[in-house]
């Protein structure tokens, strides 16, 4: 297989793309006894308005390659490949039909526990997987009834259920992560496999979008159980017994209606509790895996009353801002006839404010959503969501500035300890839905620097999923959050014209970048407590559908090596 990069041709059409990638790769080789096998990546390049291409990285294949190579030996855009794939580097020797076989517990439905239950099941450990949440079909029920009525179902929304929060967000698979192992081939290759567009191995900022999303998450879902997994939705994890080591947890399963017929179907001697009309199973396990999300706060603090080792770490807050999708596409793109024929265009903004605080742009939505993403009653948290076609008419962005432990620590919170960033993110939503009055508080941003209420839309009507009203967000966040963002926006005008237009609508706030929170791991992505792998996101080790589910992959290895350890294999 021999590879060829820089292949550069004209934006056109789809339907001629692959015709003018072969006749690029022909003048490139002087040869047309070839066979184009895989585009490994397209990206475009905008620099020139008046002249838009894509880029191109192709494998083909032709009749003598050696010779082939031989002759193009000195051109550094040739070169040859073996194809390198993912293995998983433990071989599971347990016999999981021993009565005394403990499944594997992962917590979490979402990119990190359902890949971690992926590669554990598909090597035979029979992995659980517990979500406090709804199977997605239910859960987006849930959520379009919040949206539209504003009744919360505290453990099915934006955050909690199948898929975890990056189902309702634009299924975004960018990560700066390196990949020596080639678990983001394998990973984009099962996404594929369960329901994904192909572009997404090789387009340069793949998404998935969250109406492919939700199918993609259901059929991995089958393809575990398929394995010999299972996974229990409407089960909530309450708390883990050990003692120096992992022994069991305690999951309230009242609401699981199907677990009595999954538990008979396996024979289990776990054992019941009831308190009053709650139902309580304890269940035993050599391994547990917290793959619990960002937002599992009442975790978080079951998990500190049981001395498991976390530390408080930063994050990023900030409101999202709406702008046309056309004016991001013409600034992005220019007008061109071939602009037409690009996806709607993105952009990726940095600053560093006056104060020495990083302001940047946040999970940036092309022809997308703003949505009501709280997880209980009493807070106003947005996040951002597109569809696969991203055809919505406004493109959105969260623009955020980074808050550190200090910053709890200054705001009263020192007391909480390792909980201190979760209590100033509970802080500020409370202000937020106040503000809002129950809904999503929004401003346009002439007003935002003016610290007035506006009185109107102007030309940009606002793409929010869920209720929202008028309101001062200088009174949603601290002054040096708002400062720095007004700082930034004025900035990214003058890379982006238009960016700072007074009509541009803001809404608040964007609290949940990542995990407040870090449980500690050592290098065998264990905690000090044997069998307990933090995991993910929310376990403080990703920041993304990919790398969250990179690291599902890599708690799986580590899990099964452990398992095997403990077996004696």
């Amino acid at each position: 297989m021999i590879r060829i990069n820089q292949i550069k041709i004209n934006v056109c059409p789809e339907e001629e793309k692959r015709e003018h990638i072969c006749k690029k790769i022909s003048s490139v080789i002087r040869d047309n006894n070839f066979k184009l096998k895989k585009i490994v990546k397209e990206s475009i390049d905008a620099r020139d308005k008046e002249a838009l291409k894509y880029i191109y990285c192709v494998d083909i294949e032709a009749s003598d390659e050696d010779k082939l190579l031989r002759r193009l030996k000195n051109n550094k855009n040739v070169s040859d490949i073996s194809q390198q794939e993912y293995i998983f580097p433990v071989k599971n020797s347990c016999d999981v039909n021993k009565m005394n076989y403990k499944s594997p517990v992962i917590i979490g439905a979402g990119p990190a526990g359902y890949v971690c239950a992926l590669w554990l099941a598909r090597n035979g450990y029979r992995p659980i997987v517990i979500e406090r949440g709804r199977g997605v079909d239910q859960r987006s029920i849930d959520v379009e009834r919040f949206w539209q009525h504003g009744t919360i179902n505290p453990n099915s929304n934006i955050s909690f259920g199948e898929g975890g929060a990056g189902t309702f967000s634009d299924g975004k698979l960018t990560t700066g992560i390196k990949d020596r192992q080639y678990r983001i081939k394998q990973l984009l290759k099962d996404l594929i496999g369960f329901g994904a567009d192909e572009a997404i191995a090789y387009v340069n900022k793949p998404h998935i979008g969250t109406d492919v999303l939700k199918t993609v998450m259901k059929n991995m879902r089958m393809e575990i159980i398929k394995l010999g997994g299972m996974v229990w939705f409407d089960s909530i994890f309450k708390d883990v017994i050990s003692d120096g080591e992992v022994k069991s947890i305690l999951v309230d399963v009242t609401g699981n209606v199907e677990l009595d017929g999954m538990l008979k179907s396996i024979n289990n001697k776990w054992k019941y509790r009831y308190e009053g009309k709650r139902v309580y199973l304890e269940l035993e396990t050599d391994v547990l895996v917290l793959a619990i999300g960002h937002s599992s706060r009442d975790t978080f603090v079951t998990l500190n009353d049981r001395k498991i080792p976390m530390e408080a770490k930063a994050f990023a807050m900030g409101l999202r801002i709406e702008h046309e999708a056309s004016l991001i596409n013409r600034s992005q793109y220019g007008t061109s006839q071939e602009a037409s024929y690009l996806p709607a265009a993105s952009y990726k903004m940095t600053y560093r404010s006056s104060e020495g605080r990083s302001v940047y742009s946040f999970c940036m939505c092309p022809g997308g959503y703003v949505v009501n993403a709280a997880s209980d009653t009493e807070q106003a948290v947005v996040n951002g969501m597109s569809y696969s076609d991203r055809g919505g008419s406004n493109s959105n962005s969260a623009i955020v500035v980074n808050v550190t432990p200090d910053d709890f620590v200054a705001e009263g919170f020192g007391d909480k300890g390792v909980l201190s960033g979760m209590y100033y993110q509970m802080k500020y939503e409370k202000k937020a839905y106040e503000e809002g009055k129950s809904y999503i508080p929004v401003q346009l941003y002439k007003d935002l620097k003016g610290e007035a209420i506006s009185s109107d839309f102007g030309r940009i009507k606002p793409c929010i999923k869920g209720n929202y009203s008028m309101g001062r967000l200088n009174n949603c966040l601290p002054p040096y959050i708002i400062d720095a963002i007004i700082e930034a926006i004025e900035y990214y005008d003058t890379k982006l014209h238009g960016f700072a237009d007074d009509e541009a609508v803001l809404s608040g706030i964007e609290s949940r970048t990542s995990s407040p929170v870090r449980i500690l791991r050592d290098e065998n992505y264990m905690s000090s407590i044997s069998g307990i792998f933090p995991c993910g996101e929310g376990a403080g080790y990703a920041g993304g559908i990919t790398s969250a589910a990179v690291d599902g992959m890599k708690v799986a290895e580590a899990c099964a090596m452990y398992l095997n350890d403990i077996n004696k294999i």
